[in-house]
């Protein structure tokens, strides 16, 4: 088992673009559907695993290009390390004060350390000033991961 670091910041308008984050339908639209829908499922099948937006589930990162892995740690506690370090870089832009505080972001990478260490994903998402959004997530690498179809990022 490992874990794998990302970390995605842009304008909150393009993060909300949702059918770009979700994963396209593994069967594509029937034939005599609508040329709209068909050029849909198109767009979204060749932009999703190509684009740099944090999916809407967060094991999905896994398809995504390699070169957006910000880090690979064997163990779970390095993987919360590194969520700590970039809490505390970005922590002075939160739009919300209360998410900057020092307790609170502590609590966050302690829960994240746990939830690694059971085998689980952690994402977060804090809203910053301009408006902006920052999306963080850590992806636990196991053999046996119940999405199977999602390849090790290392395996590429």
């Amino acid at each position: 088992m490992h874990h794998h670091g990302y970390l995605w910041t842009g304008p909150k308008a393009r993060f909300d673009q949702e059918a770009l984050r979700r994963p396209p339908h593994p069967e594509p639209p029937p034939a005599g559907s609508r040329p709209e829908l068909i050029q849909r499922y198109r767009e979204v099948a060749a932009e999703f695993p190509t684009s740099d937006l944090p999916p809407l589930e967060t094991a999905y990162w896994l398809v995504k290009p390699r070169s957006l892995v910000r880090g690979t740690w064997p163990d779970p506690g390095s993987a919360a390390a590194w969520l700590g370090d970039r809490l505390t870089e970005y922590a002075p832009r939160f739009a919300s004060p209360p998410q900057r505080d020092a307790g609170h972001l502590s609590r966050l990478v302690i829960s994240a350390a746990e939830r690694l260490a059971s085998g689980g994903d952690v994402s977060l998402g804090f809203y910053l000033e301009r408006p902006s959004y920052l999306s963080l997530a850590l992806v636990t690498c196991v053999p046996d991961r119940g999405i199977r179809e999602l390849p090790c990022p290392l395996d590429g």
